[in-house]
């Protein structure tokens, strides 16, 4: 990968980034640090580490219509294709790299013990998968388009659909963890947790657009959304562990 002139990976762009407090986003006023950020070199290891082999991943890891389900059933919603690469920030591919994904269901609903929307669980789905890319840094999977939903911050806040991503690209270093959304959802731009982004053009870089080269005609339509690790144009970083 690109070194920085003294070893390590290209550093992220926090001008890019969203501010850690943000009065509108609740609860980033309490988890906010009091102290400014301390920049530190990276360690070997944080280079280096960790990697991933195929090994590692089940049949149907990557294919959230069938990975909970019961036998011959499937889950409930609209069906759909996410695809996509996982680039550096000078746009070279990154192979190897495991994806972790995880989502509401088509109703909007988190299968976890604290969660409080009224939403019906869906039974044949998790909500849940991995992949790990190719040479070319590309990744696909099969899942549910997730519902929007309510959550406790104003009075009358509604996430946007989206599906959360986590990223270990080839070291410690290009950890991300972030959130994809879909084109032509109106939340989006109601979104406290989005409108803390300061950069419009990354906030449309969560956007997955409509890719209808790549719908299963009759099954499922599909989304690009491709991902950068570190660097000046690197994905916005999530700072909630929300659904988790």
């Amino acid at each position: 990968m690109i070194a920085n002139g003294k070893g390590g990976f290209i550093a992220r762009d926090w001008t890019r980034q969203p501010p850690a407090r943000t009065p509108a986003y609740k609860t980033s006023v309490t988890r906010s640090p009091e102290r400014a950020k301390i920049s530190l070199q990276s360690t070997l290891s944080e280079d280096t580490g960790p990697r991933f082999g195929h090994d590692l991943l089940g049949p149907l890891d990557n294919d959230l219509l069938q990975n909970f389900a019961a036998p011959g059933e499937t889950a409930i919603g609209q069906r759909i294709i996410v695809h996509g690469r996982v680039l550096d920030e000078t746009g070279r591919a990154v192979p190897g790299a495991l994806i972790e994904v995880w989502q509401a269901n088509a109703g909007g609903r988190y299968r976890h013990k604290k969660e409080g929307y009224l939403a019906p669980l869906d039974p044949n789905f998790g909500g849940c998968g991995r992949m790990i890319t190719d040479e070319t840094g590309a990744y696909h999977f099969r899942t549910v388009k997730p519902g929007p939903y309510p959550w406790p911050n104003g009075g009358n806040d509604w996430r946007p659909a989206h599906i959360h991503f986590s990223v270990f690209g080839q070291s410690f270093a290009q950890r991300l963890i972030t959130q994809m959304y879909f084109e032509g959802d109106p939340l989006i731009w109601r979104c406290p947790i989005v409108a803390a982004i300061p950069d419009r053009a990354a906030i449309e870089g969560l956007i997955a657009p409509l890719d209808m080269e790549n719908t299963i005609p009759m099954d499922a339509r599909a989304y690009r959304f491709d991902i950068v690790l570190r660097g000046r144009r690197a994905s916005y970083f999530e700072n909630r562990p929300e659904g988790m």
